[in-house]
């Protein structure tokens, strides 16, 4: 196995994983929590693939993978931030909606063809940096260095522009933000709606970048679940967010070449196509990504962490604050 090589791969599968773990903080530092993710990711990469097909414009299939997702998005808000029901089971919920709807809208797009994709390139002088040039700036898609400049960029939003002092009072203390004017209820839909077009442009680059040229049910495959663990292992920030993002697509990739040489021994080798060391290799970052959220999940450990104080809360006017 070649390090280099997974570590490149790693970076590219993981800018998939950053684009989605960061629309998931946004939405949940205003409050809002979204477990609809996976279903918008495969919302976004059939939209993607869909109008690439149809246009040959790439980029026309990311604008309209943010806007599907985004809208997407907006139900859950709906129903979580206006009727103020459950976020947790409106999120699975959306799960299931984007998923029926990616389907039905997809169907036989696996056989479209070859399609107009988004362009890889290398940056000249940066890749002769050794170690980190080879994995960073060699021969990677333009998303790739797109995530670059938006995880510093995003990390500046929230922590020293006045809307982004917004985004952390509405998912700290709302009814403060509220008796100092600012819009809850605006707020929140419009990060949900960020966190939508940001869980489309995941997807997006998934069918039209990192595994380009297909589109199915497995096209996602469960990225979107990862993703959500991911804004807990990152406690919320997106620094953090784009180191476990990496890493996590680098054990994808791992996995991937572990299971290579098992089945190149032979018959006469125990694991050669022996399905329960694929499942329990594959199964490495579900589990991890369930224990996060288990471990996440108990109030006094959210606190340590810094999770917002109204993360999951629905906020009523008039009733007393957090």
């Amino acid at each position: 196995m070649d390090l280099i090589i997974i570590l490149q791969a790693g970076v590219a599968t993981g800018t998939v994983l950053l684009f989605a773990t960061i629309g998931e903080i946004f939405s949940e530092r205003s409050g809002v929590m979204n477990l609809g993710v996976e279903g918008m990711m495969l919302l976004g990469a059939m939209s993607a693939f869909s109008v690439a097909v149809s246009t040959g414009n790439p980029w026309l299939g990311l604008l309209v993978a943010m806007l599907a997702a985004g809208l997407l998005s907006q139900i859950h808000a709906f129903i979580t931030i206006t009727l103020q029901a459950d976020q947790v089971v409106s999120g699975l919920a959306l799960t299931f909606l984007g998923t029926g709807i990616s389907l039905v809208l997809g169907e036989g797009l696996s056989k479209a063809g070859a399609i107009s994709l988004l362009p890889n390139f290398s940056i000249p002088l940066l890749t002769k940096i050794p170690l980190i040039g080879p994995i960073f700036f060699t021969d990677q898609s333009i998303m790739v260095y797109v995530g670059y400049l938006f995880v510093p960029l995003t990390w500046y939003f929230i922590n020293r522009t006045r809307p982004g002092m917004h985004l952390r009072a509405v998912g700290e203390h709302p009814a403060a933000a509220d008796s100092l004017g600012i819009s809850v209820y605006g707020t929140r839909y419009f990060y949900v709606f960020v966190g939508g077009a940001l869980a489309g442009l995941a997807g997006a680059v998934i069918s039209l970048a990192v595994s380009p040229g297909w589109f199915s049910e497995l096209t996602t495959a469960g990225q979107g679940w990862i993703a959500v663990g991911l804004v807990i292992f990152a406690q919320w920030d997106p620094v953090r967010a784009m180191f476990g993002s990496y890493a996590f697509g680098a054990l994808r990739r791992l996995i991937l070449d572990i299971q290579g040489p098992a089945m190149i021994l032979g018959f006469n080798n125990p694991f050669y196509y022996n399905p329960y060391w694929g499942f329990f290799l594959q199964m490495l970052p579900y589990a991890f990504t369930i224990f996060v959220l288990v471990i996440g999940s108990r109030e006094a450990v959210r606190k340590r962490l810094g999770a917002p104080a109204a993360l999951g809360q629905p906020y009523i006017r008039g009733e007393r604050g957090l």
